[in-house]
């Protein structure tokens, strides 16, 4: 019988590979190991998903090391409009716990919020502000009860601080002290902020203390802070302005010759370019006095894509502008 004098060289050489992808496998393995070890020791974090940017910046000041937190809403969103994609309903369900800011702020997502709670903790920040004192959101000619837009008077958000605080000592009572250690020195802040923005608001002259913006997001802003607030769309842009809504702006503005309107991150100008353009026609020059953050905060890393930030980024640019 013909024997090949290569098949030993052959089969030596099967088996150094077979030897080096075995071994090439084990290193897989033990480094997808290593990878879920390392994530079995993070998930000693409580796992958190939020709504706005502004909870999710709540959550990681209280919560600190104790927490993962997952914001879905990112600069720039309009949460009005938002719909929860599958990735987000993933998000909601691996979390642990969910905090949103409720009074239909996240409208398109009421249902989903109302399935979550039955199996986990679902928490709406609003809750802990009075709602005996929150604006009516049916005379601001919109179909929600109330204004969502409870983070624009500081003194709501200390509430909605307090919420987290609560919520999160509640879910892991272990680390009680740590978390109002943290929600005190943030509360601390916030008292801070809100004084500062008083104080700031009244640098401008009283016939100058008019804040026009694409929709009325800052109603809470002007009754805190002594400004008048005025929105060419209603409580949410799910409703777009009219030319009645443009015209009627334009008007007043001309006749109280108000000299500066402001656009928003999370929502188009095409509207308040038409009350900019109406009021040149008529004879009165109106400039954009900026861009505020209303229902977004700015990019991640960002001064202002914090809520202190954010709130004293929009306070100097109105008083900029109006004074």
């Amino acid at each position: 019988m013909f024997k090949n004098p290569n098949f030993k060289r052959s089969a030596g050489l099967n088996r150094l590979l077979f030897t080096f992808l075995l071994i090439a496998c084990l290193a897989v393995v033990t480094a997808c190991g290593s990878g879920k070890k390392e994530a079995e020791a993070d998930s000693g974090k409580i796992k958190i998903t939020t709504t706005i940017g502004m909870i999710t910046d709540i959550v990681g000041q209280v919560g600190g090391e104790h927490v993962a937190v997952t914001g879905l809403m990112k600069a720039g969103v309009d949460p009005h409009l938002y719909k929860a994609s599958q990735g987000d309903i993933e998000k909601l369900d691996q979390a642990d716990v969910i905090f949103y800011n409720g009074l239909h702020l996240e409208g398109k997502m009421v249902e989903i919020f109302e399935k979550m709670a039955k199996k986990k903790m679902t928490v709406a920040v609003s809750d802990y502000v009075d709602h005996s004192i929150l604006r009516s959101g049916a005379e601001n000619g919109m179909d929600t009860e109330y204004d969502p837009h409870i983070w624009f008077n500081v003194k709501h958000w200390m509430k909605a601080t307090e919420c987290v605080r609560d919520s999160l000592i509640k879910y892991d009572p272990e680390h009680t002290e740590d978390y109002k250690k943290n929600a005190d020195a943030y509360l601390a802040e916030l008292e801070k902020l809100d004084a500062e923005v008083a104080e700031q608001i009244q640098t401008i002259p009283d016939q100058s203390r008019v804040l026009v913006t694409a929709h009325d997001a800052f109603g809470y802003f002007g009754q805190a802070y002594g400004i008048k607030v005025m929105g060419l769309q209603g409580i949410s842009t799910a409703s777009e302005a009219g030319t009645k809504d443009v015209t009627d702006l334009r008007d007043y503005l001309v006749e109280h010759k108000i000299k500066a309107v402001f656009i928003e991150s999370s929502v188009p100008r095409k509207a308040i370019d038409a009350v900019i353009q109406g009021a040149k026609e008529k004879g009165h020059e109106l400039v954009i006095g900026g861009e505020l953050f209303s229902d977004a905060m700015g990019e991640e890393g960002t001064t202002e894509g914090t809520y202190l930030g954010m709130i004293r980024h929009n306070v100097k640019t109105i008083v900029e502008a109006l004074k």
